[in-house]
């Protein structure tokens, strides 16, 4: 066996962790490098170490208490066998070696077998008044009641679409948050023809299911097939205003407005590729998730050796699917490593892992028909709507520049008007700006291409202590 290998995983959320429970069983030591205080990712996002914050993980994770518990306990028997460094950014992927900022340090991490388990990322779409304080993405709604124990509001609004609509909405009213609507742009039909594909995982439709009674019987308005027209609120937000889609434009009796004080918005996940792209990893154009994620192979090789994406990085498909994905990407490592040869039970293993992941693709693809991302969106948004917060383009600069210069890809527009160059990288105004390009253009989101990451891919301080090198390790 080679010697002087080193495994790294980023990411210590379901995939993360599975992966590196599959290489430890074989004796290798992997680093695990991780955004969060403590392992869980976000979906088993856990309290706050220092935190007063004291719940029950019932009633944190509800019907997925018992997947969280033993994600957990997991990780922590893993501790002696791996070397977890948790609150650590990985900001560039570079020959064979990560920058990294760990509690303020830079460090340069070599590694010669990476795992990428980022994760997935909140699709946000704007609609005006979106930058007033109250205003939340799904992801940050459930931080707030996952790791600090608080609501984002007294009277909560969630809008948008997707399952974590729903989950997010029942998390807050099951604490006991006044959730006063959930509004979902996605049509009660197209829900309904969804219905054989989610029955692929019984199970899971099942607590759709229950979400969605449970809200009912604490009293929260449910609405589907809605436009979203705005926030409403000088200082912070104080209200929301909409209609339903199929209403005459201009009709001012359709308009409802609700008061609240705290609106959580998101059209469902979208990976987090930007690592996998600073890499210089082939992507290709999903049509399920209408966006562009790596090509892999079926064990999740990337087009660069040595570099494998696991779990919601890749392709969304919720929890479960991240830690097959996970141990899936292990035993790949593993068998490169020629710590395992191809006639091992490892492959039995892996066409196992294949077979349920099929039957959650089946599902996944109900899951994105029931609740797609609107189409023509952008046709609502006024010229003065802020797109990207972090350099202030409205959407008006951007369709001025795509019909004044002849812009027909989403880089170029990139170019000229600075989106997706400011702190977030294009995380929360990429899809906006490329949705409005393919509206204002005609043309397919495929067509106009995908925001290239730059490092670093997530904001740095100004000051640092100075660099230094992980040694390698053996395996």
């Amino acid at each position: 066996m080679t010697k002087h290998r080193q495994v790294v995983i980023i990411g210590a959320g379901p995939a993360g962790v599975r992966a590196a429970e599959t290489l430890v069983q074989e004796g290798v030591q992997p680093i695990v490098l991780d955004e969060g205080a403590l392992w869980g990712g976000q979906i088993y996002r856990q309290p706050l170490p220092s935190g007063k914050f004291k719940r029950s993980k019932r009633t944190l994770y509800g019907f997925e208490w018992a997947k969280a518990d033993h994600l957990h306990q997991t990780m922590a028997r893993l501790q002696p066998l791996v070397d977890y460094r948790p609150e650590t950014v990985v900001w560039n992927v570079e020959e064979k070696s990560l920058d990294v900022l760990s509690k303020g340090e830079l460090e340069r991490v070599p590694f010669t077998h990476l795992i990428i388990a980022s994760g997935a990322t909140d699709r946000i779409l704007p609609l005006p008044g979106w930058t007033l304080p109250g205003c939340f993405t799904m992801g940050g709604a459930q931080i707030a009641l996952k790791a600090y124990g608080c609501a984002i509001g007294r009277k909560v609004v969630f809008a948008g679409t997707g399952p974590l609509l729903y989950l997010v909405a029942y998390q807050y009213a099951k604490a006991g948050a006044h959730v006063v609507a959930v509004l979902d742009t996605s049509d009660w039909s197209r829900q309904r023809a969804a219905v054989p594909r989610l029955l692929h995982l019984p199970g899971v439709f099942a607590k759709g299911l229950y979400y969605l009674a449970a809200l009912r019987r604490r009293g929260v308005r449910v609405e589907r097939n809605v436009r979203l027209l705005g926030l409403e609120g000088q200082e912070s937000v104080e209200g929301i205003r909409w209609t339903y889609r199929n209403a005459k434009p201009g009709t001012e009796e359709n308009i409802q407005q609700l008061e609240c004080d705290a609106v959580g918005i998101g059209y469902g996940l979208r990976p987090e590729t930007q690592l996998a792209d600073v890499a210089r990893c082939r992507f290709v154009y999903s049509e399920r998730d209408r966006c562009w994620i790596p090509e892999t192979d079926a064990a999740g090789r990337t087009s660069v050796a040595g570099i494998y994406v696991a779990g919601d990085g890749a392709s969304i498909a919720g929890a479960d699917a991240a830690e097959l994905a996970g141990k899936r990407a292990g035993l790949a490592v593993l068998h490169d490593l020629d710590v395992i040869a191809a006639q091992h039970d490892a492959l039995h293993t892996m066409q196992e892992i294949n077979r349920k992941l099929d039957r959650i693709t089946r599902f996944r693809e109900g899951i994105e028909h029931a609740f797609p991302m609107p189409e023509g969106i952008s046709t609502d948004w006024p010229d003065d709507l802020t797109i990207c917060r972090c350099e202030e383009v409205s959407a008006g600069t951007l369709r001025t520049c795509i019909q004044a210069g002849g812009i027909t890809e989403i880089n170029r527009l990139k170019a000229v008007t600075r989106v997706g160059m400011g702190r977030c990288q294009g995380r929360m105004c990429g899809t906006a700006a490329t949705v409005l390009m393919s509206d204002e253009l005609g043309l397919p989101l495929k067509e106009v291409g995908r925001l290239r990451a730059q490092a670093p891919i997530k904001p740095l301080p100004a000051f640092c202590q100075s660099t230094k090198s992980t040694p390698s390790s053996s395996v």
